[in-house]
């Protein structure tokens, strides 16, 4: 089981301001390659303080020229906010700079709030993807494309320049319900996906579902790969763990608010509103804890038949401690779960 550390960009406070945020998304990353980690992933949303990078593609080129090796992976691209026809020249152009490190993650939407205002109502989400992935691989693979769907209908036109990576960059789809995780892996998909807060015997029903569809497929699906988001955060102490799952649970009535709930945001700043699940409940479902623990607990995501855990730790935390956080991470527990993937 790979790891891959999340620059999720959470901003609770506002006055902290954008340039010191992102500074510290740069900080993690080149962090995270030093310590070993596979790649970072980089969120799409906009107008709100949760998650909050409005173009995942420019900073993936950044993050190019101050690392040398990690994959750098959008979680996701939100393809009903764009044009096909002008996002494939950034994906071709993102793919170049980067030497190729680009993994394109792309998904439908989750919050309501800025899809609504972004002119793209989720409640059309699932159809613009649909035929916005089309479009999307059709004019990175294909020369002279014409359209005529529900969405796009243009007459012949050719993405230029031709990307580097053929055919086309690296490609995940994200999804959240196993049936949907299936259907995608039998079109060939690399799948992202999360439980975000739910229970245990929800990553498992995702991760079966990715593993039953390779089965089905024999040879053609053996080299897909399914990535999974968690909140992952290595402890020094039980204080410290009680302190962070306080910080997940106020993160998640923020999250709760634009992603299922009534979209409450003021000024870009999303309100935190009162949660059904409790503090107990939350921590029992994350990943919250000191490094012994974490072994224990991580070595069932393994077991599980993930290839890639992507670390979702950014809860609020000042970044000194954050990084303190990774070292003991890289330290404590990736060394153990690297010895149990080479076991299994």
């Amino acid at each position: 089981m790979e790891t891959n550390h999340f620059l999720s960009s959470y901003y609770p406070d506002t006055s902290y301001g954008g340039k010191r945020l992102y500074d510290d998304m740069i900080e993690q990353a080149v962090t995270a390659e030093r310590l070993g980690y596979r790649g970072v992933t980089l969120p799409e949303h906009h107008l709100i303080n949760v998650l909050l990078m409005p173009s995942p593609l420019q900073m993936a080129v950044k993050l190019a020229c101050e690392t040398d090796h990690l994959e750098l992976v959008t979680s996701v691209a939100v393809l009903p906010l764009h044009d096909m026809r002008i996002f494939a020249g950034e994906v071709v152009q993102a793919d170049i700079l980067t030497d190729g490190r680009l993994v394109l993650g792309v998904g439908r939407g989750a919050f309501a709030y800025e899809m609504a205002r972004l002119g793209a109502p989720i409640e059309e989400s699932k159809a613009r993807f649909d035929e916005s992935l089309d479009v999307l691989i059709a004019l990175l693979t294909e020369e002279e494309v014409s359209w005529d769907g529900e969405y796009y209908r243009f007459d012949p036109i050719t993405v230029m320049p031709r990307p580097m990576t053929q055919p086309m960059p690296k490609l995940m789809v994200a999804v959240m319900n196993p049936p949907g995780i299936a259907a995608c892996t039998k079109r060939g998909f690399d799948i992202q996906t999360t439980p975000l807060a739910g229970k245990p015997e929800l990553f498992k029903a995702q991760i079966a579902a990715h593993k039953d569809a390779k089965a089905e497929m024999g040879d053609a699906g053996r080299d897909l790969r399914i990535m999974m988001s968690r909140v992952v955060y290595c402890t020094e102490s039980e204080a410290e763990t009680r302190e962070m799952v306080q910080r997940a649970h106020d993160y998640y009535g923020r999250f709760d608010n634009v992603f299922t709930g009534p979209g409450i945001v003021s000024h870009g700043d999303v309100a935190q509103l009162p949660r059904d699940q409790t503090i107990e409940e939350l921590e029992a479902n994350l990943v919250i804890c000191q490094a012994d623990e974490m072994v224990d607990r991580l070595a069932g995501y393994a077991a599980a038949g993930i290839d890639e855990l992507i670390l979702s730790s950014n809860l609020g935390q000042p970044q000194a401690e954050h990084l303190e956080a990774m070292e003991r991470f890289a330290s404590g527990v990736l060394p153990h779960l690297q010895r149990i993937a080479a076991a299994a």
